[in-house]
């Protein structure tokens, strides 16, 4: 299994998220869209990272590799076992895409206006704020089980100290208690890239 991703962006990371829960070995190739060999480029039409290769299976798009993994590899489980708790988990990935990765895109992609970054900033901050409210005493998002949300959710509020995004302490207590847990984990650890150690100091 291969898995070829960059050091740098969150779908990367969530997927390499998903590897460390599941202790999956795989050879992971470090690289941006510049590198991809012609192999990968003739059965990944779209070019997009991260790419997983699983014998003569390739798969991209961060969603479509976190489940395969999930279900290929069952244990510990990432989705929910009942069909209720896991339209919940998708609805609560989908407000996570919309406003959280969309903005973070925004803020880390290329050729973007200074007007449209900083746009996203404050979008991205008061989303977060507002999602804190409503969170629980639970351990992680969705339950007090670590799951593909969470998978999804950390890449991003990882990287809020490098896009210079401070959150208010008292409105954010429960938040910053979830993201002091999420990031002591040993699989949170070893999903790192050397890129992504540096920005979070």
């Amino acid at each position: 299994m291969v898995l070829y991703s960059t050091g740098t962006d969150q779908y990367s990371h969530r997927v390499r998220l998903v590897l460390a829960e599941k202790r999956i070995l795989v050879k992971d190739h470090p690289l941006d869209k510049a590198t991809l060999d012609d192999e990968v480029i003739e059965d990944n039409p779209p070019d997009q990272i991260p790419t997983l290769i699983d014998r003569d299976l390739y798969l991209f798009h961060s969603m479509v590799i976190m489940e395969y993994l999930d279900e290929r590899y069952p244990h510990p489980p990432l989705l929910p076992v009942y069909p209720r708790a896991r339209a919940e988990s998708r609805l609560m990935i989908h407000r996570i895409e919309k406003e959280w990765a969309s903005r973070l895109d925004l803020l880390t992609g290329k050729g973007i206006r200074k007007t449209q970054r900083d746009r996203a900033r404050t979008e991205l901050r008061e989303s977060i704020i507002s999602f804190a409210h409503g969170l629980s005493d639970q351990r992680f998002l969705m339950s007090n089980d670590f799951t593909i949300v969470d998978c999804c959710a950390a890449p991003v509020l990882w990287r809020l100290d490098m896009l210079e995004i401070t959150l208010p302490t008292r409105q954010t207590r429960n938040l910053r208690r979830y993201m002091n847990t999420v990031f002591s984990r040993e699989a949170f650890r070893a999903s790192l890239s050397e890129e992504e150690e540096e920005m979070r100091m």
